[in-house]
């Protein structure tokens, strides 16, 4: 269960960035302008982890003079807070650092310790195994005394539990205890209180009646309550993680700087952020563009994934444009610098993810809201139960049992364990058929939508040149022209070079013309070109049709035509039936590609899928996203490259493919590593099953407070049978998420791996890959 847990950072780390808060001068700095009078600061706070963090933030810090406005990221621990660009910016900063710490929110600059490895998972997997093997041990020692075991056996046995429980106490009770001494310590409180206290009551208790050779001991209670605790805390922990991991991809990207090209020929290498726009930048074969530019010198093919997702590359010239982010890969430019790193295309990028990722787990958000009502209720109904068992009694040891019980019994294990093991099993359903769950509220996004966006290269596609004139195409020639291709780093080129793997460089002398094709030139003096046919041909084509295929590569001797080579991309397996699958569902389907419209077109025509649009960019698919959305739809968009990164964190929910660029893959919510796209329809349905079941362990848990809480207030309950109850609800739950297993595919799943049919096959060509 995630709660509102600044401590759980070890004091060492929390003290060490307090020492390290940014000054007011560091934090204006590193703010930006977003319009005359305003900039916004974005901070790293590690300390927030749910809800009722994100709702305190959001509510003070505006309360600092001339802070306007807070938001929170919960996936990436950011805050973005504006601010009045005045005069006096630096005392409002100054002011807003004071109340992070008064807060007990202490903040820093992003690229320092977010970037760090964080130590709260291992402490979190430590503490974990820690709880695990001693609950395992007392539960045994309590079943010998349950069953009947002798006053001195059972006193033996409370004893060893004793000895047990105590450091466990302490060493995995301490990501708790830690976390409600620093709510209290800022004057607030959080669910991890009346945990902290029914915890260490249940141990003093017990320890109290083992010292007077008591008939009962709760050493099981203490060490069992934290070890689900931790469980849904780690579990918690893992998927925060795994959503910052995009982030953090895509600003990886980036190169660290440039070769700056100065007006009297001098170079000088500066970094990232020394780039002013106006500067030139030498950019080498196989650099990446460091800030958005425009080509001022030289010819090469561009590697623009990051921008239109297709695997093809583009031939770019004197005047025209290359985003940040994009990779050179055949000859020298000399590019002039149009924008800053901070406002480039991979900046913009940046801030579309983060600014998507804010906020979107629903039921997470109904236990936080539960849980924020659930603190001050336990305590007072805690305190109540105490007090009237006093006034009615006057027996001390019988009013702190009856608290006791009634802090054990309410502990919300079962409301914990409601989301997390639900999400587990259907996680562990889905790995079984090869896809990964990146994100826990992802599935319940899954579970309601309606509408499907899918990317064609890399998606629908394999986005992979594939050979489809093999058959026809003269074997020497084919050896030839892998030779030659061996010197390129053209995709294409790559491609036809993989072809015959054993043919050697051979002697031959060779030049890359960017943008058109490779010459080579043998020892006697023959001529052979490779690429396009204006290059290679002299203008001419060779008699072939470029319409009538994808991609093609000629081959030349002295200006004389030798052999075509086409290529093309192959639909994925599994598309057809699972656009068919999704309409089954009731889930509509439509195509966005950045490709050129004639290929798109004839996909989904091969697909039966009515809606599609070619020539997309990043932010017209984000745009096309976000009207749905508006719109009243859930779009679960599924796509491959870097250029869909945006979309897929803007998504209601996202899925890409293992093959997918790396950034691309780690801002998915899932990631299926077969190639059949029938993983898609699969996971909604899973998804949906497990949605039905979460909500039924919401119910269970709600019957289950309203029957044991007013037991334990009346005293039916001691804080064993509390225990017992609390335990038992947890195992309810569990035992109900289990029914996800009971199918362990979703039928016709399997029938995807067949191979193509011809008619798949013969349509490759008419949508094959770009030239």
């Amino acid at each position: 269960m995630s709660c509102c847990a600044a401590g759980t950072e070890s004091a060492a780390n929390l003290e060490a960035l307090k020492t390290a808060a940014p000054s007011p001068e560091e934090m204006r700095l590193s703010s930006r302008l977003l319009s005359d009078g305003v900039r916004q600061l974005d901070l790293i706070v590690p300390g927030i982890h749910c809800g009722a963090c994100i709702a305190l933030l959001e509510r003070e810090l505006p309360k600092v003079d001339g802070v306007s406005h807070a938001r929170v990221n919960l996936s990436t621990r950011r805050v973005s807070v504006v601010f009045g660009d005045t005069d006096d910016a630096d005392s409002v900063l100054a002011e807003l650092g004071r109340t992070f710490n008064a807060l007990g929110y202490p903040a820093h600059l992003p690229g320092g310790a977010d970037e760090a490895v964080d130590p709260t998972f291992r402490e979190l997997v430590k503490a974990l195994a820690v709880a695990g093997f001693a609950s395992m041990n007392v539960m045994l020692l309590s079943v010998a005394v349950w069953s009947g075991a002798e006053a001195a056996t059972r006193d033996l046995f409370h004893w060893i539990s004793a000895l047990i429980a105590a450091p466990t106490l302490f060493y995995s009770g301490r990501v708790f205890f830690r976390s409600a001494w620093s709510a209290l310590s800022h004057g607030r409180t959080n669910m991890d209180v009346p945990i902290s206290l029914g915890v260490s009551l249940a141990y003093a208790i017990s320890l109290h009646e083992t010292i007077t050779h008591g008939e009962h001991a709760y050493f099981d209670a203490s060490v069992t309550l934290l070890f689900f605790l931790l469980a849904g805390r780690t579990l918690d922990h893992m998927m925060r993680e795994k959503a910052r991991s995009a982030v953090r991809n895509l600003v990886r990207l980036s190169p660290r700087g440039a070769m700056v090209v100065r007006h009297d020929g001098t170079r000088d290498y500066l970094a990232l952020d020394e780039i002013e726009p106006g500067m030139h930048l030498e950019i080498a074969p196989g650099d990446r563009v460091p800030v958005d530019g425009r080509v001022v010198s030289g010819r090469s093919d561009m590697d623009f994934a990051v921008v239109n997702g297709e695997s093809a590359p583009q031939l770019v010239e004197a005047g025209m444009l290359a985003p940040a982010g994009t990779l050179n890969l055949t000859g020298p430019l000399l590019l002039e610098a149009m924008r800053s790193a901070k406002h480039s295309f991979l900046a913009e990028m940046v801030s579309m993810m983060e600014a998507a990722e804010s906020g979107r787990a629903g039921y997470r958000r109904l236990a936080d809201r539960a849980s924020a009502i659930y603190t001050p209720v336990v305590h007072v109904l805690a305190i109540g139960t105490f007090i009237g068992w006093m006034l009615a009694t006057g027996d001390w040891r019988m009013a702190m049992l009856t608290a006791v019980a009634v802090l054990i019994i309410t502990c919300p294990c079962a409301l914990g364990l409601a989301v997390p093991v639900v999400q587990v099993i259907a996680a562990g359903r889905l790995f079984e058929n090869g896809i990964m769950v990146k994100e826990g509220s992802a599935m319940e996004r899954m579970a309601t939508t309606d509408h499907v966006v899918f990317d064609k290269t890399g998606t629908l596609t394999q986005g992979k040149p594939r050979l489809v004139n093999a058959d026809t195409v003269a074997p020497k020639y084919l050896r030839v022209a892998a030779r030659i291709a061996r010197a390129s780093r053209h995709p294409l080129s790559q491609a036809l070079a993989a072809l015959d793997e054993g043919a050697e460089a051979g002697d031959f002398d060779i030049v890359e013309t960017p943008g058109d094709g490779v010459e080579a030139i043998t020892p006697q003096g023959d001529v052979y070109r490779l690429g396009r046919s204006e290059f290679a041909l002299d203008g001419h084509n060779g008699g072939f049709d470029r319409a009538a295929g994808g991609s093609q590569v000629f081959l030349s001797v002295n200006g004389r035509f030798l052999e075509v080579f086409l290529f093309s991309d192959q639909m994925r397996r599994g598309a057809a039936q699972a656009v068919a699958r999704l309409a089954a569902l009731g889930v509509d389907a439509e195509i966005l590609s950045g490709d050129r419209e004639a290929p798109v077109r004839t996909l989904a025509d091969e697909l039966g899928v009515a809606s599609f649009c070619a020539g997309v960019r990043p932010r017209g698919k984000v745009e096309r996203i976000e009207a749905l959305s508006v719109a009243g739809g859930k779009p679960l968009m599924v796509g491959d490259g870097l250029n869909d990164a945006p979309a897929l964190s803007a998504a209601h929910v996202s899925m890409a493919p293992a093959n997918a660029a790396d950034v691309g893959r780690m801002a998915a919510d899932f990631v299926f590593l077969h190639d059949s796209l029938e993983a898609v329809p699969l996971t909604i349905e899973i998804s949906r099953k497990a949605g039905s079941l979460i909500r039924q362990n919401f119910a269970l848990a709600v019957l289950y407070n309203c029957i044991a809480v007013p037991a334990a207030v009346l005293g039916y309950a001691t804080p064993l049978v509390a225990a017992l109850a609390m335990s038992s609800s947890s195992v309810v739950v569990v035992l109900n998420s289990l029914r996800l297993r009971r199918k362990t595919r979703v039928e016709g799943f399997a029938k995807s791996t067949t191979d193509r049919t011809p008619a798949t096959a013969e349509s490759e060509i008419r949508y094959g890959a770009s030239a």
